[in-house]
């Protein structure tokens, strides 16, 4: 450490404070002096623990300890800022050029506002101020905020040098018309009486919370601070074990707890926020859930307003968590990409229409709407996908009572549809032989003229791609061709390939087979 003879005032009580050097923030952890240097030195824990070189520790001395063995480093003041008041930094941000900053897009969880720009450089009227990374620090002169932006709704303070709650008051109690708030990339102590600053978020709705290093136990300490939030965003934070809110949290409508070590067992507890419309738990880790109160093809009594669900990117292998999916009375909206579920043909399409058929009141798949034929397309395909489990189960009463424990919605189907017949299942065939060539003869149905054509076709091959060989061959645009197919098993039938994704081993399409091709 080399000495520095510009030693510029430090504040009282600094540890404990936030600063900031070259962008990277830090909390103030130690002030005075490391020999053998003179002046004074801050010994500082870095928010990302890879820019220090220590715990604390100089030359066998603990000046002070840090959470990560390499978080911490020893700053002279001059090259640390402590951060300004919020006026200042309004100050400083919006005379610059209001209008730009209030033609801005911002971004608050799934919802994108524009701010309509304002008719004049008057602070009073701003009902948005953006200080994200400005390092506000405090409040500053008491009252001047009230006098200065009253009409506030939204305030960003993301990756600010706050270092307590307790500023936080300060600021959202001068601001009484806050709905909106963003405190993300932020080291927060809690406060001491939380309840006793109820008012201060009076008005709250939406709070953000974003890579704060915050426990579930510390948001539940913290949450009777805002009795009127409905949105609440937690993604990559410390969020663990989810304790049972007790009292608090009680209007919360979506919660996004996103990039936590979720313990999955405790989300159960989540339960408790009968209001609960939208839950975020897109990599937690999230493999599997029972709702116990609900038998197989009932419905549970748990999250019962609970609409939206994002399980994207998770470990989800096993059917069984789709099937307890379905209990779930109102869910209308699944994200469920990245996930390890796989069908006997490997193929993600029909991973996704299987979750179409077993989820029968789902309006919304990966954001993307079912439409009625796709979902018509999705369940009949189901039923001739195990099609041939429930032959050999029915009649049979343990196996059947497996079979629609593994497939609860099979029956419901088959009462909707009519039951498979035995030529028109697929073979669920081993992976290995999806490769297979089969041997096809096409067979141009509104062309008498026409010979038919034998091509030898691998069983992986594509719906849509037998289409673009087809349409090279007849000189005729692929989307303008249909296809069914009639197999020797099955007298007096033809069945339609209605979806370009599928696959022939998909259809069952056997050696042999005719494929009938109109063109319209």
């Amino acid at each position: 450490m080399a000495a520095d003879q510009t030693e510029p005032e430090v504040p009282e009580n600094a540890v404990g404070r936030r600063v900031s050097c070259n962008g990277e923030r830090a909390t103030v952890r130690f002030v005075g002096v490391v020999p053998p240097t003179a002046g004074l030195w801050l010994g500082v824990e870095w928010d990302e623990p890879t820019r220090g070189k220590h715990d604390g520790c100089h030359e066998g001395v603990q000046y002070f300890t840090c959470r990560h063995p390499k978080g911490g480093s020893f700053l002279r003041p001059a090259k640390a800022s402590f951060g300004s008041d919020y006026l200042t930094a309004v100050r400083r941000v919006y005379h610059v050029d209001a209008e730009a900053v209030l033609s801005e897009e911002i971004s608050i969880s799934s919802k994108t506002l524009e701010w309509a720009a304002i008719k004049e450089r008057s602070l009073e009227s701003l009902q948005t101020v953006l200080l994200q990374g400005c390092e506000v620090n405090g409040p500053g002169a008491d009252g001047e905020i009230q006098k200065t932006t009253p009409n506030v709704t939204l305030l960003d303070l993301s990756a600010s040098l706050l270092c307590c709650w307790d500023d936080m008051v300060a600021i959202s109690h001068q601001l009484e018309h806050l709905e909106a708030l963003q405190l993300s990339f932020n080291r927060l102590r809690l406060p001491s009486d939380p309840v006793a600053h109820c008012q201060a978020f009076c008005n709250l709705k939406v709070l953000t919370l974003i890579s704060c290093e915050l426990t579930w136990t510390q948001i539940l300490q913290c949450a009777p601070m805002w009795p009127q939030l409905e949105e609440l965003i937690l993604e990559d934070n410390n969020i663990k074990e989810l304790q049972r809110p007790e009292g608090v949290l009680q209007k919360l409508k979506c919660l996004n707890l996103s990039k936590n070590p979720v313990d999955q067992d405790s989300l159960i507890n989540m339960a408790s926020l009968l209001r609960l419309e939208q839950l975020n738990m897109a990599e937690t880790g999230f493999s599997h859930i029972k709702f116990h109160d609900a038998a197989a093809g009932g419905q549970t009594a748990m999250f019962a307003s609970l609409k939206n669900l994002n399980l994207d990117r998770n470990n989800i292998t096993e059917w069984r968590v789709i099937d307890e999916l379905a209990k779930l009375s109102a869910l209308v909206q699944l994200c469920c990409r990245g996930n390890p579920l796989a069908s006997s043909d490997r193929n993600p399409q029909t991973a996704n229409q299987i979750i179409i058929a077993k989820l029968g009141r789902l309006e919304v798949l990966n954001n993307c709407k079912i439409h009625s034929q796709e979902r018509r397309g999705a369940e009949c395909d189901y039923l001739k996908m195990f099609g041939e489990e429930w032959l050999q189960a029915r009649g049979q009463s343990q196996l059947i009572e497996q079979f629609t424990c593994q497939h609860p919605r099979y029956m419901s189907l088959v009462d909707k549809y009519g039951a498979p017949e035995e030529g028109e299942v697929k073979k669920r065939q081993p992976f290995a032989l999806k490769n297979q060539l089969l041997k096809i003869t096409f067979i141009f149905a509104d062309d008498s003229d026409r010979r038919p054509v034998e091509k030898k076709l691998p069983a992986s091959m594509e719906v849509q791609k037998v289409k673009g060989l087809l349409s090279r061959l007849m000189k005729v645009p692929s989307a303008d061709l249909r296809l069914s197919y009639t197999s020797a098993k099955v007298a007096d039938r033809e069945f339609d390939m209605d979806s370009d994704l599928k696959t022939l081993l998909f259809y069952a399409i056997d050696n042999g087979d005719h494929v009938l091709l109109v063109q319209f």
